[in-house]
Protein backbone atom coordinates (compact mmCIF):
# COMPACT_ATOMS: atom_id res chain seq x y z
CA UNK A 1 0.00 0.00 0.00
CA UNK A 2 2.95 2.46 0.59
CA UNK A 3 4.42 1.34 -2.17
CA UNK A 4 1.49 2.19 -4.23
CA UNK A 5 0.91 5.76 -3.00
CA UNK A 6 4.46 6.45 -3.10
CA UNK A 7 4.04 5.74 -6.71
CA UNK A 8 1.51 7.65 -7.45
CA UNK A 9 3.05 10.62 -5.79
CA UNK A 10 5.98 10.29 -7.94
CA UNK A 11 3.46 10.19 -10.75
CA UNK A 12 1.82 13.49 -9.86
CA UNK A 13 5.51 15.35 -9.42
CA UNK A 14 6.67 14.25 -12.46
CA UNK A 15 3.20 15.06 -14.54
CA UNK A 16 3.54 18.32 -12.83
CA UNK A 17 7.24 19.49 -13.78
CA UNK A 18 6.57 17.83 -17.44
CA UNK A 19 3.46 20.85 -17.39
CA UNK A 20 5.91 22.96 -15.69
CA UNK A 21 8.68 22.26 -18.27
CA UNK A 22 6.01 22.43 -21.43
CA UNK A 23 4.72 26.07 -20.19
CA UNK A 24 8.01 27.36 -19.94
CA UNK A 25 8.74 26.06 -23.30
CA UNK A 26 5.89 27.92 -24.51
CA UNK A 27 7.02 31.29 -22.92
CA UNK A 28 10.32 30.88 -24.88
CA UNK A 29 9.02 30.04 -28.36
CA UNK A 30 6.51 32.66 -29.58
CA UNK A 31 2.98 31.95 -31.42
CA UNK A 32 3.78 30.94 -35.08
CA UNK A 33 1.14 32.25 -37.82
CA UNK A 34 2.09 32.86 -40.94
CA UNK A 35 1.63 35.61 -42.75
CA UNK A 36 1.76 39.14 -41.66
CA UNK A 37 4.55 41.18 -43.38
CA UNK A 38 3.74 43.81 -46.87
CA UNK A 39 4.21 42.59 -49.95
CA UNK A 40 7.35 41.65 -51.31
CA UNK A 41 9.29 43.02 -48.00
CA UNK A 42 10.63 39.78 -47.58
CA UNK A 43 12.52 40.06 -50.56
CA UNK A 44 12.91 37.52 -53.39
CA UNK A 45 15.50 34.31 -53.33
CA UNK A 46 19.15 35.09 -54.45
CA UNK A 47 20.82 33.42 -55.97
CA UNK A 48 22.39 31.65 -52.71
CA UNK A 49 18.70 30.80 -51.52
CA UNK A 50 18.76 33.49 -48.91
CA UNK A 51 16.13 36.42 -49.05
CA UNK A 52 17.17 39.71 -51.11
CA UNK A 53 17.38 40.25 -54.74
CA UNK A 54 18.34 37.95 -57.39
CA UNK A 55 22.23 38.46 -57.27
CA UNK A 56 22.64 40.35 -53.97
CA UNK A 57 21.86 39.11 -50.07
CA UNK A 58 19.64 41.95 -48.43
CA UNK A 59 18.51 42.11 -44.50
CA UNK A 60 15.30 41.26 -45.12
CA UNK A 61 14.21 37.51 -43.40
CA UNK A 62 11.95 35.71 -46.31
CA UNK A 63 8.46 34.61 -45.93
CA UNK A 64 6.11 36.72 -44.65
CA UNK A 65 6.09 35.97 -41.10
CA UNK A 66 5.68 38.87 -38.87
CA UNK A 67 7.50 38.92 -35.47
CA UNK A 68 5.26 36.50 -34.18
CA UNK A 69 4.95 34.32 -37.36
CA UNK A 70 6.86 31.77 -39.66
CA UNK A 71 7.12 32.03 -43.53
CA UNK A 72 8.56 30.09 -45.72
CA UNK A 73 9.69 29.86 -49.84
CA UNK A 74 10.87 27.46 -52.07
CA UNK A 75 12.66 28.56 -55.93
CA UNK A 76 13.57 27.60 -58.74
CA UNK A 77 16.18 30.10 -60.86
CA UNK A 78 17.34 30.15 -64.63
CA UNK A 79 20.12 32.08 -66.15
CA UNK A 80 20.74 31.97 -69.69
CA UNK A 81 24.57 32.93 -70.86
CA UNK A 82 25.73 33.27 -74.58
CA UNK A 83 28.07 30.23 -73.76
CA UNK A 84 26.82 28.43 -69.77
CA UNK A 85 23.79 27.85 -67.91
CA UNK A 86 23.12 28.49 -64.54
CA UNK A 87 20.34 26.96 -62.77
CA UNK A 88 19.59 27.38 -58.59
CA UNK A 89 16.89 25.90 -56.82
CA UNK A 90 16.13 26.02 -52.95
CA UNK A 91 14.02 26.53 -49.97
CA UNK A 92 14.35 28.94 -46.87
CA UNK A 93 12.53 29.17 -43.90
CA UNK A 94 12.04 32.80 -41.77
CA UNK A 95 11.91 32.25 -38.25
CA UNK A 96 9.64 35.25 -36.18
CA UNK A 97 11.51 37.68 -38.39
CA UNK A 98 14.77 37.29 -36.71
CA UNK A 99 15.95 33.95 -37.93
CA UNK A 100 16.59 32.74 -41.66
CA UNK A 101 17.67 29.45 -42.69
CA UNK A 102 18.30 28.53 -46.37
CA UNK A 103 19.59 25.64 -48.69
CA UNK A 104 20.12 25.84 -52.31
CA UNK A 105 21.49 23.70 -55.05
CA UNK A 106 23.50 25.60 -58.14
CA UNK A 107 24.52 24.34 -61.46
CA UNK A 108 26.93 25.45 -63.38
CA UNK A 109 26.44 23.72 -67.00
CA UNK A 110 29.15 24.74 -69.75
CA UNK A 111 27.19 23.08 -72.75
CA UNK A 112 29.23 23.07 -75.85
CA UNK A 113 31.60 25.38 -74.17
CA UNK A 114 32.79 22.63 -72.03
CA UNK A 115 33.81 20.85 -74.98
CA UNK A 116 36.35 24.10 -75.69
CA UNK A 117 37.80 24.24 -72.65
CA UNK A 118 38.44 20.58 -72.60
CA UNK A 119 35.78 19.55 -70.12
CA UNK A 120 33.75 17.57 -72.19
CA UNK A 121 29.82 19.18 -73.80
CA UNK A 122 27.59 19.89 -70.74
CA UNK A 123 29.79 18.94 -68.09
CA UNK A 124 28.40 20.53 -64.94
CA UNK A 125 29.67 22.16 -61.90
CA UNK A 126 27.15 21.36 -58.76
CA UNK A 127 27.74 23.33 -55.50
CA UNK A 128 25.12 23.68 -52.36
CA UNK A 129 25.13 26.16 -50.36
CA UNK A 130 23.83 26.01 -46.63
CA UNK A 131 23.26 29.68 -45.14
CA UNK A 132 22.44 31.15 -41.29
CA UNK A 133 20.93 34.99 -41.05
CA UNK A 134 20.40 36.42 -38.02
CA UNK A 135 18.64 39.95 -37.99
CA UNK A 136 20.53 41.86 -35.33
CA UNK A 137 19.33 45.84 -35.28
CA UNK A 138 16.04 47.72 -36.33
CA UNK A 139 13.54 47.11 -39.08
CA UNK A 140 13.44 47.84 -42.38
CA UNK A 141 9.77 47.92 -43.00
CA UNK A 142 8.22 49.50 -39.62
CA UNK A 143 11.36 51.69 -38.48
CA UNK A 144 9.92 54.61 -40.44
CA UNK A 145 10.70 57.37 -37.50
CA UNK A 146 14.25 56.32 -37.90
CA UNK A 147 17.17 56.15 -40.13
CA UNK A 148 18.65 53.00 -39.11
CA UNK A 149 17.93 50.75 -41.21
CA UNK A 150 17.73 46.68 -40.84
CA UNK A 151 20.41 45.22 -40.15
CA UNK A 152 21.87 41.56 -40.85
CA UNK A 153 24.78 39.29 -40.20
CA UNK A 154 25.19 36.09 -41.95
CA UNK A 155 26.91 32.85 -42.85
CA UNK A 156 27.06 31.01 -45.92
CA UNK A 157 28.73 27.28 -46.39
CA UNK A 158 29.18 26.19 -49.96
CA UNK A 159 30.66 22.92 -51.34
CA UNK A 160 31.17 22.26 -54.92
CA UNK A 161 31.60 18.41 -56.39
CA UNK A 162 34.25 19.19 -58.71
CA UNK A 163 37.47 19.50 -56.48
CA UNK A 164 39.55 18.06 -59.34
CA UNK A 165 38.79 20.60 -61.79
CA UNK A 166 38.81 23.18 -59.46
CA UNK A 167 42.99 22.37 -58.34
CA UNK A 168 43.80 21.83 -61.91
CA UNK A 169 42.60 25.70 -63.10
CA UNK A 170 44.56 26.76 -59.63
CA UNK A 171 41.59 26.95 -56.86
CA UNK A 172 42.77 26.56 -53.44
CA UNK A 173 39.69 24.48 -52.12
CA UNK A 174 36.35 23.19 -53.38
CA UNK A 175 34.26 24.17 -50.00
CA UNK A 176 34.33 27.66 -48.11
CA UNK A 177 32.76 29.92 -45.76
CA UNK A 178 31.19 32.96 -46.78
CA UNK A 179 30.21 35.71 -43.98
CA UNK A 180 28.16 38.57 -44.61
CA UNK A 181 26.98 41.90 -42.85
CA UNK A 182 23.67 43.48 -44.92
CA UNK A 183 21.67 46.50 -44.25
CA UNK A 184 17.97 47.45 -45.72
CA UNK A 185 16.05 50.05 -45.69
CA UNK A 186 12.43 50.65 -47.35
CA UNK A 187 11.61 54.35 -47.34
CA UNK A 188 8.02 53.98 -47.65
CA UNK A 189 6.47 57.60 -48.91
CA UNK A 190 9.08 57.65 -51.91
CA UNK A 191 8.55 53.81 -52.25
CA UNK A 192 12.61 53.42 -52.26
CA UNK A 193 14.31 50.05 -50.89
CA UNK A 194 18.16 50.60 -50.62
CA UNK A 195 20.32 47.64 -49.33
CA UNK A 196 24.46 47.43 -49.19
CA UNK A 197 25.76 44.24 -48.21
CA UNK A 198 29.48 43.49 -47.17
CA UNK A 199 30.67 40.61 -47.69
CA UNK A 200 33.84 38.40 -46.63
CA UNK A 201 34.82 35.68 -49.16
CA UNK A 202 37.16 33.80 -51.18
CA UNK A 203 34.79 32.44 -53.17
CA UNK A 204 35.70 32.18 -57.31
CA UNK A 205 32.03 32.91 -59.22
CA UNK A 206 30.61 32.46 -55.92
CA UNK A 207 31.81 29.06 -55.41
CA UNK A 208 30.86 27.44 -58.65
CA UNK A 209 35.11 27.73 -59.28
CA UNK A 210 36.11 27.00 -56.15
CA UNK A 211 37.71 29.04 -53.30
CA UNK A 212 40.79 30.88 -53.26
CA UNK A 213 43.55 30.64 -56.33
CA UNK A 214 47.17 31.31 -57.23
CA UNK A 215 46.97 35.05 -57.64
CA UNK A 216 44.75 35.51 -54.60
CA UNK A 217 44.76 33.17 -51.63
CA UNK A 218 43.04 35.19 -49.00
CA UNK A 219 39.37 35.97 -48.52
CA UNK A 220 38.64 39.90 -49.15
CA UNK A 221 35.86 42.49 -48.56
CA UNK A 222 33.32 42.41 -51.58
CA UNK A 223 30.40 45.04 -51.70
CA UNK A 224 26.73 44.38 -52.69
CA UNK A 225 24.47 47.05 -53.52
CA UNK A 226 20.78 47.29 -54.54
CA UNK A 227 18.19 49.80 -55.48
CA UNK A 228 14.74 49.26 -56.10
CA UNK A 229 11.54 51.40 -56.85
CA UNK A 230 8.31 50.23 -55.60
CA UNK A 231 5.83 50.93 -58.56
CA UNK A 232 3.09 49.56 -56.61
CA UNK A 233 2.55 46.81 -53.93
CA UNK A 234 3.01 44.36 -56.38
CA UNK A 235 5.66 45.28 -58.48
CA UNK A 236 9.28 46.97 -57.73
CA UNK A 237 11.97 47.39 -60.61
CA UNK A 238 15.37 47.94 -59.97
CA UNK A 239 19.29 47.21 -60.09
CA UNK A 240 21.83 45.37 -58.38
CA UNK A 241 25.88 45.55 -58.60
CA UNK A 242 27.81 42.97 -56.86
CA UNK A 243 31.60 43.00 -56.52
CA UNK A 244 33.71 40.05 -56.43
CA UNK A 245 37.20 38.69 -55.96
CA UNK A 246 39.74 37.95 -58.48
CA UNK A 247 41.77 35.02 -57.59
CA UNK A 248 42.38 32.42 -60.27
CA UNK A 249 45.38 33.69 -62.60
CA UNK A 250 44.47 31.93 -65.77
CA UNK A 251 41.17 33.67 -65.83
CA UNK A 252 40.01 37.39 -65.10
CA UNK A 253 36.91 37.43 -62.88
CA UNK A 254 34.60 41.03 -63.25
CA UNK A 255 31.59 42.16 -61.17
CA UNK A 256 28.16 41.06 -61.99
CA UNK A 257 25.27 43.75 -62.28
CA UNK A 258 21.71 43.45 -63.54
CA UNK A 259 18.32 45.28 -64.38
CA UNK A 260 15.59 43.51 -62.65
CA UNK A 261 11.89 43.58 -62.38
CA UNK A 262 10.28 41.59 -59.27
CA UNK A 263 5.66 40.66 -59.44
CA UNK A 264 4.33 39.09 -56.66
CA UNK A 265 0.84 37.50 -58.03
CA UNK A 266 -0.07 37.12 -54.57
CA UNK A 267 1.59 36.30 -51.17
CA UNK A 268 1.98 32.84 -52.37
CA UNK A 269 3.57 33.27 -55.76
CA UNK A 270 6.12 36.18 -57.37
CA UNK A 271 8.36 36.01 -60.59
CA UNK A 272 11.38 37.99 -61.21
CA UNK A 273 12.58 39.14 -64.91
CA UNK A 274 15.82 40.59 -65.12
CA UNK A 275 18.48 41.42 -67.86
CA UNK A 276 21.86 39.96 -66.11
CA UNK A 277 25.42 41.12 -66.86
CA UNK A 278 27.78 38.48 -65.33
CA UNK A 279 31.29 40.15 -67.77
CA UNK A 280 34.01 36.96 -68.52
CA UNK A 281 32.88 33.86 -67.05
CA UNK A 282 36.54 31.31 -67.51
CA UNK A 283 37.77 33.47 -70.39
CA UNK A 284 34.80 33.74 -72.21
CA UNK A 285 33.33 37.63 -72.05
CA UNK A 286 30.76 39.48 -72.04
CA UNK A 287 27.80 36.93 -70.83
CA UNK A 288 24.97 38.63 -70.76
CA UNK A 289 21.45 36.95 -70.73
CA UNK A 290 18.22 36.44 -69.31
CA UNK A 291 17.57 35.68 -65.58
CA UNK A 292 14.01 34.21 -64.42
CA UNK A 293 13.39 33.07 -61.17
CA UNK A 294 9.99 31.44 -59.53
CA UNK A 295 9.02 31.51 -55.77
CA UNK A 296 6.55 30.21 -53.62
CA UNK A 297 5.81 30.36 -50.46
CA UNK A 298 3.63 32.23 -47.42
Amino acid sequence: MNSTLAGLAALVVTTAMAESATAQMADWIPESRPGGKLLLTGGVSSIEGAGGGGLATWAVTTGYGAGDGIGANVHATWVDLPDYEFRSAGVAIGLWDRVELSAARQEFDTQDTGALLGLGSGFTFTQDVYGLKVRVLGDAVYGQDTWMPQIAVGVQYKTNDQGAVIAAVGGQDDEGVDLYVAATKLFLAESLLVNGTLRWTEANQTGLLGFGGDAEGDPSLQFEGSVGWLVNRNLVIGAEYRTKPDNLSFAEEEDWMDIYAAWAINKNLSVTAAWADLGSIVTFEDQRGLYLSIQAGF
